[in-house]
C-alpha cells in the first residue's frame, strides 16, 4: 500500500485510539482538577518522548520562526489547553456529547488548510467530505435531529468542548506545516514537551500542583492509560500518517474519533448504540476509504506538476 493511501488510515487509527480514554477521563474528573490531570499525563509522556527527542535534537535547526510559532500553537493550544478544556467539559456535559462536538474540527481545519497551506480542494474532496460529515452527524444524532444541546447550565461545557475543537483542528494544519521540516518523531516530542512547560505554569497559577502528590495509585494508573494509549502511541501513529496526508483530508479521517467514542461509551459507560448510529459508522468509514484515494491522487498530481515546473 502506498504511503499516500496508508496515511489517512494511520490518522484514522490514531483517532480511534483517542476515544479509548473516555472512561478513564470521566473517572478522573471526579477526583482531580482538569489542569492536574492533563499535567500528570504530560509528565508521563515527556518521560517516554525524551529518548526519541534527544537523538534528533539537530532537527531543530530546520525550524524557522513560522514553524516555531506553529509548534507553540500545537503544544500550548492543541496539546495543553485543548486537553484541559476537553477534560473540564466532562464535568458539565455527558461525555458522549462533549466528544461528538469535536465533529466541528473539520470546518476549522479545512479553512486553515486552505488559507495557510494553500491546499486545493477538488470536487471529489468535497463530495466525500460531505459524505463523511453526514456519517458523523448520523452517529451523533441518529434521529437526524440535534438533541441534548439546550442553552442551559450545560452551555459552559459546550463552549469548553468547542474551544478544544478549535485548538485541535488548528493543530492538524500547523502540524502538517511543521512536518515539512522535521520527522514525525520530533513533531510528537515537540508537541508534548512544549505543552509540559505551559501546563506547569497553569498548575502553579491555579495552585493545583499539590494534587499530584495527593493522587492515589488508581488515579496514576488511569492517567497512565490515557497518557500512553490516547496520548503517546496515538500521536506517534497520527504524525506518521499526517506527513503523507493532506491536512484537509486528515481532519475528516479524525471523524473516526466520535464513531469510536460512541462504541467505547456503549461498552464502558452504558450508552447504547442504535441501528442508525451503526449505519452512520459504515458511511463514515466508506467515506474515509474514498478520501484516502483522493489524497493519493491529489498528492501524485501535485508531485507531477512540481516536476513539470522544474523541467
Amino acid at each position: 500500500m502506498k504511503k499516500e493511501t496508508m496515511g489517512p488510515w494511520m490518522v484514522t487509527m490514531a483517532a480511534i485510539l483517542w476515544a479509548v480514554d473516555a472512561p478513564f477521563r470521566k473517572y478522573l474528573t471526579g477526583e482531580l482538577s482538569s489542569t492536574a490531570i492533563v499535567f500528570m499525563e504530560h509528565i508521563l509522556i515527556a518521560i517516554l518522548v525524551l529518548p526519541i527527542f534527544l537523538p534528533r535534537i539537530k532537527e531543530l535547526k530546520n525550524l524557522s520562526q513560522r514553524e516555531w510559532w506553529s509548534v507553540i500553537f500545537i503544544g500550548f493550544g492543541g496539546s495543553a489547553l485543548a486537553t484541559v478544556l476537553f477534560t473540564q467539559s466532562f464535568y458539565y456535559l455527558n461525555p458522549t456529547v462533549a466528544i461528538l462536538l469535536q465533529k466541528l474540527q473539520p470546518l476549522i481545519a479545512i479553512l486553515l488548510a486552505f488559507t495557510i497551506l494553500g491546499e486545493g480542494l477538488s470536487k471529489n474532496f468535497w463530495k466525500w467530505a460531505i459524505v463523511a460529515i453526514f456519517g458523523a452527524y448520523i452517529i451523533s444524532f441518529p434521529g437526524l435531529k440535534p438533541e441534548g444541546l439546550a442553552f442551559d447550565a450545560n452551555m459552559l461545557g459546550v463552549i469548553l468542548a468547542l474551544g478544544a475543537a478549535f485548538f485541535w483542528g488548528g493543530s492538524t494544519v500547523f502540524g502538517r506545516f511543521v512536518l515539512d521540516k522535521v520527522s514525525f518523531q520530533m513533531m510528537t516530542s515537540l508537541r508534548f514537551l512544549s505543552a509540559l512547560v505551559f501546563l506547569f505554569l497553569m498548575n502553579i497559577y491555579y495552585k493545583t500542583l499539590p494534587q499530584l502528590s495527593q493522587a492515589s495509585g488508581k488515579d496514576w494508573f488511569f492517567v497512565f492509560m490515557t497518557a500512553v494509549i490516547a496520548g503517546f502511541v496515538s500521536l506517534m501513529i497520527y504524525y506518521y500518517g499526517l506527513r503523507s496526508t493532506k491536512a484537509s483530508i486528515a481532519t475528516l479521517c479524525e471523524l473516526a474519533f466520535p464513531f469510536a467514542a460512541v462504541i467505547v461509551n456503549w461498552i464502558f459507560l452504558g450508552a447504547t448504540l442504535v441501528p442508525m448510529q451503526i449505519v452512520g459508522g459504515v458511511i463514515l468509514l466508506f467515506a474515509i476509504t474514498r478520501l484516502s484515494i483522493v489524497n493519493e491522487t491529489d498528492i501524485s498530481e501535485k508531485a507531477v506538476e512540481a516536476e513539470a515546473r522544474t523541467v
